[in-house]
């Protein structure tokens, strides 16, 4: 069993920076690798990021390309995004995950999430 937790959540003013953090126990190697969706109030959660097991490749949604950076450290099991020039319309719940089903959009395991909020 894998578990997943995410740290670094905070509020921020725009064009800030935070970085998250997602630690993870039993990791999980199968698939792709790891990857950081957010879900804003009254919105479907949707992808940020994704990133290979050996971090030689990455993905991020067109929304932050460019002020995100996603990595992996796998000698300590942890994710991390960071997330500069920050937007208010960046404002959710963000949470990492681990272990793809088929592609980098879908994975098994979740974990249970950190509230970024940006002001204006």
């Amino acid at each position: 069993q894998v578990q997943l937790v995410e740290s670094g959540g905070a509020l921020v003013q725009a064009g800030g920076s935070l970085r998250l953090a997602c630690s993870a126990s039993g990791r999980a190697s199968n698939g792709y690798g790891m990857g950081w969706f957010r879900q804003a109030p009254g919105k479907d959660r949707e992808f940020v990021a994704a990133i290979s097991w050996s971090g030689a490749s990455t993905h991020y949604a067109t929304s932050v390309k460019g002020r995100f950076t996603i990595s992996i450290d796998n000698a300590k099991n942890t994710l991390f995004l960071q997330m500069n020039s920050l937007k208010p319309e960046d404002t959710a719940v963000y949470y990492c995950a681990t272990e793809t089903l088929g592609s980098i959009y879908e994975y098994l395991y979740w974990g249970q999430g950190t509230q970024v909020t940006v002001s204006s």
